[in-house]
Formats: C-alpha cells, sequence, structure tokens
C-alpha cells in the first residue's frame, strides 16, 4: 500500500516552492530533505529543544511539530533566510559571532529565529529578558553566558541599523497568521 501524497506550495525565505510529500511528512524534514534547505536542525524530534525553530508568519515556531501541508498559505523564514539578499549578516547572526554566542552550533539556526522574533517585540530587552526569550532553546554546548549576550548585540545592532529584516519578518506585528 502506497501513502497517498499532496502537492504543496510553500513560500521559503521569499521565494516560492512546490514539493510533493506525504501527509505526515513534518515541515522540518521537507524544508531538509524535499527543498535541500539544512540550516533548519533537528535534535529531540519532540519539540524540546528548539533546533529545528524556524518563523512561520514571523513568529517562531517547532518545525519537528508541524506538518508541511499545514504550512501552505503561511511565510516560512529559515536560518538560510536571516542574511540581507546581499549577503549581509542579520543583526542577529552578527552578534551570535561577535559575542560567541556558539560553539558547535548545532542549536544556533534555533536560537537565531527565537532571537529574531524577540526582538522584534522587544528591541530593548534587559538581561533577565534575554535569558528568558533563550529559556525554551536548548544549548548543551555554551553555559548560555555568550547567548545572552548575542541578545543583548543584537539588539544594540538592530537599533544601530533599523530596517534589516529577513523576508517575512515583522508579519506578526503586521497582523500575519500564527
Amino acid at each position: 500500500m502506497t501513502e497517498q501524497t499532496h502537492e504543496i506550495r510553500l513560500h521559503v525565505n521569499g521565494v516560492p516552492h512546490t514539493a510533493t510529500v506525504p501527509a505526515r511528512r513534518l515541515l522540518s524534514d521537507c524544508l531538509r530533505h524535499d527543498l535541500g534547505l539544512t540550516g533548519t536542525h533537528v535534535g529531540c524530534e519532540h519539540g524540546v529543544c528548539g533546533a529545528c525553530t524556524v518563523r512561520l508568519d514571523g513568529l517562531p515556531v517547532r518545525s519537528c511539530l508541524m506538518f508541511a501541508v499545514s504550512a501552505q498559505g503561511h511565510e516560512i523564514t529559515t536560518v538560510e533566510g536571516m542574511a540581507a539578499p546581499d549577503g549581509t549578516p542579520h543583526p542577529v547572526q552578527r552578534a551570535f559571532r561577535e559575542c560567541h554566542g556558539l560553539q558547535c552550533g548545532f542549536c544556533t539556526p534555533g536560537f537565531l529565529a527565537v532571537v529574531a522574533a524577540f526582538l522584534e517585540e522587544n528591541p530593548d530587552p534587559t538581561e533577565e529578558q534575554a535569558r528568558e526569550a533563550v529559556g525554551g532553546n536548548l544549548c548543551r554546548c555554551t553555559g548560555y553566558q555568550n547567548i545572552v549576550r548575542s541578545v543583548l548585540r543584537a539588539a544594540e545592532l538592530a537599533r544601530e541599523h533599523p530596517g534589516a529584516e529577513p523576508p517575512g519578518a515583522g508579519a506578526a506585528a503586521e497582523g500575519g497568521r500564527a
């Protein structure tokens, strides 16, 4: 018996894509295996670690908990879509590099998605707010000190260079869907 497939149209990082997937294909697997966007990492496969976090209409979501067919009609932003079209790193990417907010890098794409969304809602966070914002993502290497520093530095960079948003960013603030 063969599993029924569905042709879906996804808008990822500002680019339209078509994929034929089984109804139970997870968004994380579709991004990685069907679209070749391997920056989305899959860790626990239970929505606990946050490594698979992407932005859906500007809001962070665990892509390992969402079926790909459910993402049709939404704007998805992965780590590959965060940099500006000319390759200039997003302020969050730059801050993580400057502040050594990563070690092995496995959890980093999820942190970048969460932090970018958080800073749109709170552009001038306190250290405590930054720590709370990243608390839902797990990192086994860093001890979070440099991740929190990265959040605060990203806020500074974003204030210095307003308007540096990836495709689909700010959709939540503009009434985007969750």
